[in-house]
This record gives structure tokens, sequence and C-alpha cells, in this order.
């Protein structure tokens, strides 16, 4: 089959999509046709080796977590799964940037009907991440958050669930993305300097409740600045300035479930929370997938399609 592989840490042109040996599901265990499969920021920290110390990588490596499919084998002692099923999850083995990827049942579930293959394939680390930073900061009816990077795939998310939960919510984003967060109850802001000034007049003098910030770069700073108390600030990006002030760092691995991704899934497919999917790729094209998510304007996910 055909997978994607680096050898050493490096940039994009370490990547190659090769021909490996398909591998065979064990107890517990099913082989998903892979029909689509998200890529994600860290993925790429991960390659480069900037993730090092945190998530060392084993040569030759895989990559990918998420991933949507059809189940064509099934291992021994597989429960609620069979062959022909159309499921999405996630694996923890840096392998769902494949034709075929093995899972264990526990990472899966049902596709709902109507969810479209791109969506369900980029919900896993997207998704769990914009939940465990809503659940991290809990907003509050009548309360304002703010998210930094609001466009992008986790914070197009987590303005969604901020504002299921009924806050008020402030989106920072480039200016070309602002039309979609109006359209979806966030009131958009620029970033960049004197994006403190914009945020207290946004905030109509209320003040800021919670910020989520999914970018890094200073936003933990900015949200102290604010008045923001440390127990109400999430950053998935600078675990640095978060251990200095003592905000929460929250993030995929706080959510990483079935459950989760079952739930979401199921929300997305009924029109409850919009996935906004930027571009799709073949796998071949990896490199161009990898390309234009670290130029880090897309709005929503970048996905592959072996």
């Amino acid at each position: 089959m055909q997978a994607v592989r680096f050898h050493a840490y490096g940039g994009i042109d370490v990547l190659r999509v090769e021909e490996v040996e398909r591998p065979v599901p064990g107890p517990g265990q099913v082989l998903v046709e892979v029909r689509a499969a998200g890529i994600q920021p860290g993925e790429a920290m991960i390659r480069e080796g900037a993730r090092h110390g945190r998530w060392p990588a084993t040569f030759p490596s895989g990559q990918g977590s998420d991933l949507a499919g059809v189940v064509v084998e099934a291992g021994p002692e597989v429960r609620g799964f069979t062959v022909g099923d159309e499921v999405l999850g996630f694996t923890h083995r840096r392998a769902s940037h494949a034709e075929y990827v093995v899972v264990d049942d526990v990472n899966l579930v049902t596709r709902p009907e109507g969810l479209p293959w791109e969506v369900a394939g980029s919900l896993y680390v997207a998704g769990t991440t914009a939940y465990a930073t809503v659940f991290a900061v809990d907003p509050r009816p009548e309360e304002t958050v703010v998210v930094s990077g609001a466009a992008g795939g986790v914070g197009s998310l987590a303005v969604q669930l901020a504002r299921r939960r009924g806050a008020t919510v402030i989106g920072l984003a480039s200016e070309r993305n602002h039309p979609w967060l109006a359209d979806h109850g966030v009131v958009p802001v620029a970033y960049g300097e004197g994006a403190a000034e914009r945020i207290r007049k946004a905030a109509g003098g209320k003040g800021v409740d919670a910020f989520i910030d999914t970018f890094g770069d200073g936003y933990v700073d900015l949200a102290v600045d604010l008045g923001v108390r440390p127990e109400r600030i999430n950053t998935i990006r600078d675990w640095q300035a978060a251990a200095r002030v003592g905000a929460r760092t929250y993030g995929e691995g706080s959510a990483a479930s079935a459950v989760v991704v079952g739930e979401l899934a199921r929300l997305a497919a009924r029109g409850g929370l919009d996935v906004p999917i930027a571009r799709v790729y073949p796998l071949e094209r990896v490199r161009d997938a990898f390309r234009e998510l670290e130029q880090g304007h897309a709005q929503g996910k970048i996905v592959l399609r072996p």
C-alpha cells in the first residue's frame, strides 16, 4: 500500500509516499481503508524535530492521527464493528496518512449518515482539542470569551462550541476570515498591533472573562493584560507562558476518546457544528498539503484523500 513516511527530521522535502506492507489487524483491531485523513500543525513540528523532547520520532516514521474510512478486515475479539462499516476515529501510531491503517476498535465510531468523508476524517485532533479548550475555560452565558486563531482548524470549532455555551465570543483572525466568523455569531477582531484595545472595544466595556489561545506568540500574556484570571486562560501552543502565569494547557489528550469524537460527529451531521474544509489533497501531494498548512492562513482543515 501507499503511505507517507519520513526517514529523518527536516522540512517538507523529507516527506515521501512509499510502498509499504499492508498491516494486519490483531485482537481488538480492524483494518480501515482510509477515505480521508486530516493533517495537523503538530505533525509538522514532530517532523521538524521541534517536539523531539515531548514526542520523539522513530525512523522511518509515518504520520497521521485523524481518519475516516471503511472497515475491510477485522481481527479477533473485535467489538461493535464488522467488515463494510463506515467509521471515523483516530490512531496514536502515526499511521493514518496511508491507504490502509490498523485501528483499535475502542478508537472508532460509526460515521453518521450524511457526514462528508472530509469532515469525518478531520474531526479527531481539531475537534477534541477544541472541546478540551472550551471545557478548560468553562464559558457561561453572558460571559465574554476571546479565541486566538479563531478561523483555524481548532479555533473555528472552539468558537462554535463556546457559542453553544451561550457566551459572547470574540474571534481574533485576519480580516478575510471575518465574514465567516460573523456568520457564525462570533465578533471578529483583527489580530496584530492594537489588538488589546480592539478587544476591549468589542467587549463593550464588560471585560473579558476567558481566553482560548490556539496560536501562541504572546497571546497568554495578552490575556493576562486583559485581566483574565490565569485559571480561565487555556493555550495549546505556549506551554512556557502557561507555566509562568499559571494558565491551563488542556488539548487533544484531555478529550482523546471515541465518545467525544462521536458526539462531535453527530453534532456536525445534524448541522450543529460547521467543520470548514480549506482544501483536500490526494495522498501523493502530501508535501503541497503541508506547504499550505505551514503558511498558517488556511480557514479550517486541510485533508488528505488516499
